[in-house]
């Protein structure tokens, strides 16, 4: 056990933040800290790394137990280089080092190895020496540059200073640091912030196959899913464990919430009945001895309290006031340019968007996805390709940072502004549907939270009724019943949505098509993102396989050519050259195949009388 924490109460002012809470962490085991914003979980993490003093309870940590901590402010010295943050970690390794460079220059310049002398110096380099081997010195290079390249940071970044990083830069170096100090409790507070595909899939990989314990408050529903197998979960300051991942503790609570309810009904029933026959019998003689047998059966019992009912959860839903044509948007040739000096940073984007499609945009950072997403909106200019939208295409835009809120408005009159001849009545409820009420609407957007500013923009889209919508990051400041209620009006919504995430849950979710963005251009794959990861994936092992082939054919054909010239060649070698041809007139056959089957599906669909049936169901 590393930890075990038990009746806990932690107040600010009069107000009770946790509540009686009760946890144990043992050694090599994960676990998931979820709850509501301002539920209390960084308050507890704060309490378990001994920043944050408790009024009640009691905390154990072991004797042996080492925290890593990965707060959002993430603490690195922005004056030192990336090699050197990291470098720092092993100090005193890098010191034995130093010190045995110093001790073999000593040895040798003593002469006689008999001496006293010598043998003291000697035995101080062993010393040295074995506690470098113990701490496995040699490889600290290597482990350093492994670690930094599987979180994106190549060796040409090394001497970067950490000042000069982006905050998600920092982000990512932080996480590495980190799982270089290897502590055996490492407790990471919204880790896959900023991270791509391809590194959020290294980090997992990583964590799966960590040696110590994990603690992880995360809103990434697929990241707890493949990293933890224990929740615990905070709401109303109590804390409630879970056996299993987040998909599993989804279950387990509703099964939790309908048995406490049934227990509860049950009893309420009983008390009910007893209470019935005492205040009809305590009065009879006959019955009274009866009665008060009953009496004291109710005041024995352990009286169960009623369930909280769930909390209060947002409601969205975005409607369509009326139908575009069936082509929604086509953009051909489109170069997408960004800054001043218009640098092109994806090029030949060709999309045909139709009526009713949900299309995810995925790709690397940096690629263009929320520029293009501007471009198509011609909030930035573009200078090649084009760009037309469908008749009769109505389109509302949610940008990540809701930067093109006012923020000098407060809530309400954001709204009014924009819609002058609504109601109050109506903006009120439309306001209160997001839980932005009372003194809620009258706060300025500047100082509202990003889950606050995100839900205003929410009611935007909902009051426009547009029949296109485009969404930039729109998970990214919500917590995660917010984020299972977008997902289902996403679901619901039976306009065109094009949006860019990187929720795997929600790309999981939402999506028929999978528009996959590259600096040279797109790829479209029909389906969500499982299936674009087993179509992906499929692809470049094809490639992969294609090209090892062809460089073992061309080996061979060199093998031949010098073999024409008196070399000799075996029958098994005659043999497998043969094999690795016919294996790829395989492969070309298969990949013609396949894109004659994708052009004959693509000609289909694009029938009339398909679509007239499609759009008529």
């Amino acid at each position: 056990m590393l930890i075990s924490i038990s009746n806990l109460h932690k107040y600010f002012g009069e107000f009770e933040v946790l509540k009686d809470v009760n946890l144990t962490i043992e050694d090599r085991s994960r676990y998931g800290l979820i709850g509501v914003n301002g539920a209390g979980k960084s308050t507890l993490l704060s309490i378990i790394n001994g920043e944050l003093y408790y009024e009640e309870g009691q905390v154990y940590k072991s004797p042996q137990l080492s925290i890593g901590y990965l707060k959002q402010n993430t603490g690195l010295n922005r004056e030192a280089t990336i090699l050197e943050e990291m470098r720092s970690i092993f100090s005193d390794v890098l010191k034995a080092e130093e010190d045995m460079r110093r001790l073999e220059i000593e040895m040798g310049n003593i002469s006689d190895h008999d001496a006293d002398e010598y043998k003291t110096v000697a035995a101080e380099y062993a010393r040295r020496q074995a506690y470098f081997d113990s701490k496995d010195g040699y490889n600290i290079d290597v482990k350093i540059k492994t670690i930094l390249n599987g979180m994106g940071f190549k060796d040409k970044d090394l001497d970067m200073e950490i000042s000069s990083l982006s905050g998600g830069e920092k982000t990512r170096l932080a996480i590495a640091k980190l799982l270089l100090e290897e502590p055996n409790l490492l407790i990471l507070d919204e880790p896959t912030n900023h991270l791509d595909f391809k590194t959020l899939n290294w980090l997992e990989e990583y964590l799966i196959n960590y040696k110590g314990s994990l603690l992880i408050v995360s809103h990434d529903r697929y990241f707890l899913d493949k990293t933890v197998d224990n929740i615990f979960e905070l709401e109303r300051g109590r804390l409630t464990s879970y056996k299993g991942n987040y998909s599993k503790y989804l279950i387990l609570k509703e099964e939790r919430k309908q048995r406490l309810l049934k227990e509860y009904e049950a009893q309420q029933n009983e008390l009910s009945q007893l209470q019935a026959y005492v205040d009809k019998n305590i009065a009879r003689a006959s019955t009274s001895a009866s009665a008060k047998s009953r009496l004291k059966t109710i005041e024995n019992m352990d009286i169960i309290d009623k369930p909280d009912g769930d909390l209060k959860r947002i409601k969205l839903k975005f409607d369509i006031v009326r139908e575009p044509y069936k082509d929604v948007l086509t953009v051909s040739d489109l170069d997408v340019c960004v800054g001043e000096e218009k640098k092109t940073i994806c090029r030949n984007i060709n999309l045909s968007v139709k009526r009713g499609e949900k299309i995810a945009l995925i790709g690397d950072n940096g690629v263009g996805k929320s520029s293009f997403l501007k471009t198509i909106l011609d909030i930035i200019p573009h200078e090649k390709g084009e760009i037309v939208w469908g008749k009769n295409t109505t389109v509302s835009y949610y940008e990540q940072e809701n930067l093109n809120l006012n923020p000098d408005n407060v809530a309400i009159d954001e709204l009014w502004d924009r819609f002058p001849d609504i109601p109050e009545a109506r903006i009120r409820r439309v306001l209160g549907s997001v839980l932005l009420t009372k003194e809620d609407v009258y706060k300025p957007v500047k100082v509202i939270s990003g889950g606050e500013r995100a839900k205003l923009a929410f009611c935007i889209i909902m009051l426009e009724k547009s029949n296109v919508i485009l969404f930039d990051e729109p998970t990214n400041h919500l917590d995660l019943p917010s984020k299972e209620i977008l997902e289902k009006a996403m679901q619901d919504y039976e306009g065109t949505l094009i949006f860019v995430s990187h929720d795997r849950y929600l790309l999981n979710k939402v999506p028929d098509k999978i528009i996959e963005m590259k600096p040279d251009g797109v790829l479209a794959f029909d389906g969500n993102f499982e299936y674009y990861k087993e179509r992906s994936q499929f692809l470049e092992n094809q490639a992969a396989e294609k090209a090892a082939l062809n460089k073992e054919s061309n080996r061979s054909n060199r093998s031949s050519d010098e073999n024409k010239d008196g070399g000799y060649r075996s029958k098994e070698q005659r043999r497998l050259d043969a094999q690795r041809k016919n294996r790829i007139k395989e492969l070309e056959t298969l990949i013609a195949e396949k894109e004659n089957e994708n052009t004959e599906l693509e000609t289909d669909m694009a029938k009339e009388e398909v679509n007239t049936d499609y759009f008529n169901v």
